[in-house]
């Protein structure tokens, strides 16, 4: 009788299925970033990583679901730069706060961006080049982009107000349809990630003038960066991070944080990452919850500077 009313022990975390949701369709970068960590995180945790898409509205979809789930681990989400940094300035009305509903992991790579031309439709060499002959003509080159508010869309905007030069944007759902419009020659120019720009680099059918981030990338040692361009202090990425709900136990946090770093250290896994044209990143949750912050205020300047709205 003694014993009927003792509490039962709690079961250790996990002891069941983790689900990691990622706010893009199948098939992309951040898609196939997930299913290959998270089946290394699987082994260490010892219980599944289910992933679970649920693309649409700029990863605001994915982003309600992490926020509506409960506080107990059971629920991931690899967000990215929108999902953290750029939606809470770029939406008046947002239906997540990145601060108050989720709470960091870790940062778990980045892709550099790449300022990319069709040279038989806009003829330059440098990003000089590209901001002389749209002096020449305000408003008159387009650009193109994966969406309002993308981290490909900010980076240009931020270009823009550096070089001041007036371009038109033209946004597309997603890189797929804006690289096939770029290579057709409907746009002159865009932002490209480097796993989504490099191969058409490689292949001659788009020009790199110049990289987004501080130092050359080993995959295009030949790209010079905007900083050695001209244009110093330039810096632009597009970067994820795993977060779980808000209130979710530190220790839970801890032991999701130790799979992601055991994963990500694994030297094959690490170059299988690397050769997909992401950047392997690893920190700890207030690392992560610092970068948002510096995220969030360079970015929230630009959209406000800029007065850039969701079209």
């Amino acid at each position: 009788m003694l014993g009927v009313g003792a509490p039962a022990q709690a079961q250790p975390y996990p002891n069941k299925p983790v689900t990691l949701i990622v706010p893009y369709p199948p098939g992309g970068g951040t898609d196939f970033f997930a299913r290959t960590v998270g089946q290394k995180m699987a082994e260490t945790l010892g219980q599944q990583m289910v992933v679970e898409n649920r693309p649409g509205a700029a990863t605001i979809v994915g982003a309600q679901a992490l926020a509506k789930a409960p506080a107990d681990g059971y629920t991931v989400l690899l967000g990215d730069s929108a999902t953290y940094a750029i939606n809470v300035s770029l939406y008046k009305k947002l239906a997540y706060d990145p601060v108050k509903d989720f709470a960091p992991v870790s940062l778990t790579g980045r892709f550099a961006l790449l300022l990319v031309v069709n040279p038989s439709v806009l003829p330059a060499n440098s990003p000089k080049d590209l901001v002389a002959q749209a002096k020449q003509r305000p408003g008159a080159i387009a650009y193109g982009s994966p969406g309002s508010g993308s981290p490909h869309h900010l980076a240009m905007e931020l270009f823009k107000e550096r070089a001041g030069i007036d371009l038109l944007h033209v946004p597309y759902k997603g890189a797929a349809p804006a690289v096939q419009d770029l290579l057709g020659g409907r746009i002159a120019t865009m932002f490209l990630d480097l796993a989504a720009g490099a191969p058409q680099v490689r292949g001659g059918k788009v020009k790199a003038l110049a990289v987004a981030s501080p130092q050359r990338i080993a995959a295009l040692p030949e790209v010079a960066t905007l900083a050695e361009s001209g244009f110093p202090g330039f810096e632009a990425w597009a970067w994820q991070g795993i977060a779980v709900p808000a209130g979710t136990p530190k220790e839970i946090i801890a032991t999701l944080n130790s799979a992601y770093g055991k994963a990500i250290a694994d030297p094959a896994l690490r170059q299988k990452i690397s050769d997909a044209g992401i950047e392997p990143l690893h920190s700890t949750p207030q690392e992560m919850a610092d970068y948002i912050k510096r995220e969030t205020a360079k970015w929230a300047k630009l959209i406000a500077d800029r007065h850039i709205t969701v079209d």
